[in-house]
């Protein structure tokens, strides 16, 4: 059984783009902590190369920014080319079965009918809630 699951942050923005079949694939790195510290005391961090295909490559790459936390839940693949120089080089990237988006959602704050941003309350104008407001 070959399956893996990270959890880390987002080393790059998410690169989108389409194979000339029409296909969308996404491509992007996270980091992972390691849970354990090396002979110096230091914790250590391991980077991966993830690509998700279609659907859900599409929606990293509309969602997802450098610095965001994912879950990212796939399968490891090997692989290996030959680079400009002659040199045999190896491949590891994970391929993306789902992607959990673990950051919380950036909103922007409501806005009343004028288009102003509402005005934050202080303490002072705040009021006790007496027990006859409440609704139970």
């Amino acid at each position: 059984m070959n399956k893996i699951i990270l959890i880390g942050n987002l080393t790059r923005d998410p690169e989108l783009s389409e194979l000339p079949s029409g296909v969308s694939i996404c491509k992007f790195a996270i980091a992972v902590g390691r849970s354990f510290t090396n002979s110096n005391g230091e914790r250590e961090t391991d980077f991966f190369n993830v690509t998700a295909w279609r659907g859900l490559g599409e929606n990293c790459a509309k969602y997802l920014t450098k610095g965001k936390k994912v879950c990212v839940v796939g399968n490891v693949q090997m692989g290996e080319y030959t680079d400009r120089d002659g040199v045999r080089r190896f491949t590891t990237t994970v391929v993306a079965e789902d992607v959990e988006f673990l950051s919380p959602k950036e909103s922007e704050p409501q806005k009343s009918n004028d288009g102003a941003k509402p005005k934050k309350k202080t303490v002072e104008e705040l009021r006790p809630i007496e027990s006859e407001d409440l609704p139970f």
